[in-house]
């Protein structure tokens, strides 16, 4: 159970638009939109963040995907996994690469653009940060700058996502509760 209670009249409050949309997405009500429901211009402002990261741009949509789950994995917010985890899924990542990604380095299941972007958000997502120029000397052989900006735009958005699901101690909902557990490793547990 969550720290605060998450806002249980969403359908009826002036967000009930963003909550429809955020269904529609996600196939379900995120947990944690409800508890910044609480905070209303902070939900509408981390909406347009996210709507802008995700947005099409340079990188593909299952890429965005397995760069969240990384930041994910190495910050420890289960929370943050499974959602990116289900996602993955909706965009097409196969199960097998999902349970592969904390190998990816290794793992002949990632091409070397994969392994490149994963890599600066293993390293990014780390405190204090492990990124170094070598690292951002290997994306630009894949990645112009704008798509870096979008990788790191995910990766940042991630770690707002891990403090606060983890700090509050976010409910993960069925949907991608289910998929994470298809996935979860011992490497990654």
């Amino acid at each position: 159970m969550s720290r605060i209670a998450p806002i249980s009249d969403y359908q009826t409050s002036e967000l009930a638009p963003l909550f429809e949309q955020a269904e529609k997405w996600m196939g379900f009500q995120p947990n944690d939109g409800l508890l910044m429901a609480h905070k209303p211009n902070l939900l509408i402002s981390f909406f347009s963040l996210a709507k802008a990261v995700y947005d099409e741009g340079y990188v593909n949509q299952g890429l965005k995907r397995m760069i969240g789950h990384i930041a994910s994995l190495s910050a420890g917010c289960e929370y943050c996994s499974a959602h990116t985890a289900f996602s993955a899924e909706k965009n097409g990542v196969s199960e097998e690469k999902m349970k592969s990604i904390w190998n990816f380095q290794t793992s002949s299941l990632f091409s070397k653009k994969e392994k490149a972007a994963l890599n600066l958000a293993l390293k990014s997502s780390m405190v204090p940060n492990q990124t170094s120029d070598k690292d951002f000397d290997e994306l630009k052989k894949h990645f112009c700058d704008a798509a870096i900006v979008e990788i790191m735009g995910v990766i940042s958005l991630f770690g707002f996502l891990n403090r606060w699901n983890s700090t509050f101690k976010t409910e993960l909902e069925v949907q991608p509760k289910k998929v994470y557990e298809s996935i979860k490793t011992t490497e990654n547990a």
